[in-house]
């Protein structure tokens, strides 16, 4: 691991400030991922800022009548709080399915939304990895692909975000809440959040540098059955290959994937109805695969069957 230098951050706004003032900064909370792809050296930064002193982990009713979840919340809390598991039960699905108990007693709704990918090529810095190393190729493209990309993906990247919280917040039309150095806020709806790859896998998400999440807003709720399927090699501790989250209504069943690109994948345009094929012809059009991973694509079809089935029940 590389030296660095460490402060505490007592306010937002200061560790935007912190941020921006030092280059190469990071903001440490949980660490959960972070220390991990220090210790590797894929992430090297010279100072961290510990932002768990900043006020924000606390979940508060909106005045629209939704949920303001601080950045600090950790995912067990989360989890528990009884309004989520009331209204938004498929975000506390999504969370208990997630990594171990020990680790979500340590992650935060923030760092959620920010870790990176699980890709193998991301983490041996002997292979080729635009993300890590931008312009040095995606050894991924022709090498293990299973795990990785089929839809949103680019000749420089086919990596997955592999956050379970991210799906549930997607099919929620979360919004995530930021403030700058200069003390301005604003509100990034969860859908524009996180980029697709492009020809700049690195950039991620909508974030400036320095900018700071404070918050993610959940809306009213929208009643219905909440379900989480979550598709993956081992029962426990292991990364979706495919997941769904899925809201059944009577007017229709809305669905999010996971595990499928670089973001969670939603197209509103094809959530007409209750039948499974139909949604997942829509949502995967356009879809890429790769020998390895095209079953995939079947996959996310009869998870979402399945997750209709069991709310239908």
């Amino acid at each position: 691991m590389k030296a660095f230098t460490y402060a505490r951050a007592k306010t937002a706004a200061e560790a935007a400030q912190m941020a921006t003032a030092t280059p190469g900064a990071k903001f440490i909370a949980g660490g959960t991922n972070l220390l991990d792809l220090m210790k590797l050296e894929i992430e090297t930064p010279q100072h961290l800022i510990d932002v768990n002193g900043t006020g924000l982990d606390t979940i508060a009713a909106t005045p629209e009548g939704g949920l303001r979840i601080g950045a600090m919340v950790r995912n067990t809390d989360l989890a528990a709080d009884t309004r989520v598991r009331r209204d938004y039960g498929v975000l506390t699905r999504a969370l208990v399915a997630g990594a171990s108990g020990q680790l979500r007693n340590k992650a935060t709704t923030a760092g959620n939304l920010l870790q990176r990918t699980r890709c193998p090529y991301f983490y041996d810095t002997n292979q080729a990895c635009n993300k890590r190393k931008p312009g040095s190729g995606c050894a991924a493209i022709g090498g293990f692909n299973r795990n990785l990309g089929v839809i949103g993906t680019s000749d420089a990247c086919i990596a997955t975000h592999s956050s379970d919280m991210a799906v549930a917040m997607r099919v929620l039309d979360a919004s995530v809440e930021t403030v700058d150095a200069g003390g301005t806020a604003r509100t990034i709806p969860i859908a524009d959040f996180h980029r697709l790859p492009g020809n700049t896998p690195q950039v991620e998400t909508a974030l400036k540098p320095g900018e700071f999440i404070t918050a993610v807003t959940l809306p009213r709720p929208t009643g219905g059955t909440h379900i989480y399927r979550k598709v993956r090699d081992r029962a426990s501790y292991a990364f979706a290959l495919v997941s769904v989250a899925a809201i059944m209504k009577p007017d229709g069943v809305r669905a999010a994937f996971g595990g499928v690109a670089h973001k969670p994948w939603r197209v509103e345009a094809a959530e007409r109805g209750t039948d499974a094929r139909s949604i997942a012809s829509g949502t995967f059009a356009g879809a890429k695969t790769t020998p390895q991973n095209a079953f995939k694509l079947p996959l996310a079809e009869r998870a979402l069957a399945s997750a209709i089935a069991e709310a239908q029940a």
